[in-house]
């Protein structure tokens, strides 16, 4: 076969079929009188193996080696090609989320294109205090909300995250919905930066997104979807508040939450039956954090619950309750060998020291 005979067939253009023939990897076997390349069957084939070869990534020279040698090993050179194969992956991944971001961006001009590379440049600097610099200098714009989300989701530095935070809820709410999804994500540290992105925002929409987070299996995002939930007044999320008491989770935050709940919503006494019910088989320190959340609780129910622990088989727990009826009962009172407290709504109790 001539060479446009080849070039035709094998859809490889005469120029290549030249050039392989110069550097010795494919040559033709023969020449016609007129001094024409002439391609044999084997040359034929040898070539769709230097095409297939070269299909996988290798370059010229790393098929000359491998055609080369009969004795060749193609473990290595496979191990090779995937690392290779997988690192452009990521640049094209790279280059494709670049790309996204500029589309959400809106450009209506090259400037404004240029504009948001220099902000994704700039984000993700190698230096952290060069991020904060760059976030902190920015003004509220809508073409810069897809960025700043997408480098809070990923930033790991806080005071970086803290600045990221407070530029996103200078724009409103444009976040949120990002935001939300982010929630799902499988990668726990993009969910728990989403909720902590949606809590520092703080406005109606981005508290509702996380207050429908509640029961996340997510603890760090349930755990936020319950103080949200708390602070906009709904007392369905007593029993998660409770629980986040007795596990030791944003313990203190769920506590005040819950005094705020009993004494603006009027559910002081269905908060005291849920810290009852969590008390019982209880470990000693989940019984203290309750006992001491307690105090956050106005009313007869909680000095009652108060009253009953002071005889509290453990001594902490004991103790942290007598504490709390001398601050909360102006009829408390202790004696050395014996205290006595009468809480409002109960008879009064002596006991031992």
């Amino acid at each position: 076969m001539l060479i446009g005979e080849v070039s035709e067939q094998s859809g490889i253009s005469a120029r290549m079929l030249r050039h392989y023939d110069r550097i010795g990897l494919v040559s033709p076997t023969g020449r016609t009188r007129g001094g024409y390349r002439e391609y044999a069957p084997d040359d034929v084939r040898r070539l769709f193996h230097v095409e297939a070869l070269r299909s996988l990534g290798l370059s010229l020279q790393e098929v000359a080696g491998v055609l080369g040698d009969l004795a060749f090993d193609p473990a290595p050179l496979v191990e090779q090609l995937v690392a290779r194969t997988r690192h452009r992956l990521a640049e094209e991944e790279e280059l494709l989320r670049r790309l996204t971001q500029v589309r959400t961006s809106n450009p209506a001009a090259w400037s404004d294109v240029l504009r948001t590379i220099g902000l994704l440049r700039g984000l993700e600097s190698g230096d952290p205090s060069s991020r904060q610099r760059l976030v902190l200098a920015l003004t509220a714009q809508q073409d810069t909300v897809a960025p700043l989300t997408d480098a809070a989701l990923s930033e790991s530095e806080p005071n970086v995250s803290g600045a990221l935070y407070w530029a996103l809820a200078r724009t409103g709410d444009a976040a949120v919905p990002e935001l939300a999804q982010a929630l799902d994500s499988p990668d726990q540290h993009r969910r728990r930066r989403a909720a902590a992105a949606l809590e520092k925002i703080g406005s109606p929409s981005a508290l509702g997104v996380l207050a429908d987070a509640v029961g996340h299996p997510d603890p760090f995002v349930g755990a936020r979807g319950a103080l949200a939930r708390g602070a906009r007044g709904d007392t369905d999320a007593v029993p998660a508040l409770v629980a986040l008491v007795a596990a030791g989770r944003d313990d203190v935050d769920a506590a005040d939450t819950l005094g705020r709940l009993a004494e603006r919503h009027g559910c002081a006494d269905d908060i005291v039956e849920a810290i009852r019910h969590s008390l019982t088989g209880a470990p000693v320190d989940a019984r203290q954090r309750l006992t001491a959340a307690l105090a956050e609780i106005p009313g007869p129910a909680a000095d009652a619950t108060l009253a009953a622990l002071v005889d509290d088989p453990e001594r902490g727990v004991a103790l942290t309750a007598t504490s709390l009826l001398r601050t909360r009962s102006p009829h408390g009172q202790a004696r050395e060998g014996h205290r006595t407290w009468t809480a409002p709504g109960s008879a009064r109790r002596t006991g031992p020291e």
